[in-house]
């Protein structure tokens, strides 16, 4: 079966297809136009109308932060943790936002470092020894991993809420822990 296109849009008598008609009527529906498009406001609480559009320049706003959110005197994100933002004088979160002054942060290291010999040190080590015994200098070879999170929790405003970090190496915990301290002394 062929696929059917409704065709190009009806031409206006400037030679603009997507402009208004000059009587300032209704635009017949053509390519791209929804037939019997939705009702006015939908989409909006309580079908409310849409805002007008502010006159020239850029429309837009801002777009991040959750459920909506505006920073406070449009300042920008100074510090992040996790799901955690730090804007202006406001800690914004999941649960919704909270000031800054005053807030309570904590940061609890639940990660484990391992040390192990590595499978190559072991089978060199056999090797070797058998050549000569400098080979057990290679059982002195350690290998350290780190696996876990660092936890970080904020109360502020009658509010809580925390959030788990991933971390591969102690340097990435100690640079938490930092950031942490920066965030306690925003707070204050």
């Amino acid at each position: 079966m062929a696929h059917q296109y409704p065709g190009p849009p009806p031409e206006q008598p400037d030679g603009n297809p997507y402009a208004t008609p000059r009587d300032g009527g209704p635009a017949d529906p053509g390519y791209g136009h929804p037939q019997g498009g939705p009702e006015p406001g939908y989409g909006y609480p309580g079908h409310a109308a849409p805002p007008p559009p502010a006159s020239g320049g850029y429309q837009g706003g801002y777009q991040g932060g959750y459920q909506g959110q505006q920073p406070p005197g449009g300042a920008g994100m100074a510090l992040s943790l996790g799901d955690i933002a730090v804007t202006g004088d406001t800690i914004m979160t999941p649960a919704g936002p909270m000031p800054l002054r005053g807030a309570v942060w904590t940061a609890t290291d639940m990660s484990r470092t391992e040390e192990r010999i590595p499978t190559h040190a072991v089978v060199l080590a056999i090797v070797f020894f058998l050549f000569c015994l400098l080979g057990l200098l290679f059982l002195l070879m350690k290998e350290r991993t780190t696996t876990g999170f660092v936890q970080v929790a904020v109360h502020s405003g009658g509010r809580h809420h925390s959030t788990m970090i991933p971390v591969q190496s102690p340097e990435q915990v100690m640079y938490v822990f930092n950031q942490v301290n920066y965030a306690r002394s925003l707070s204050v």
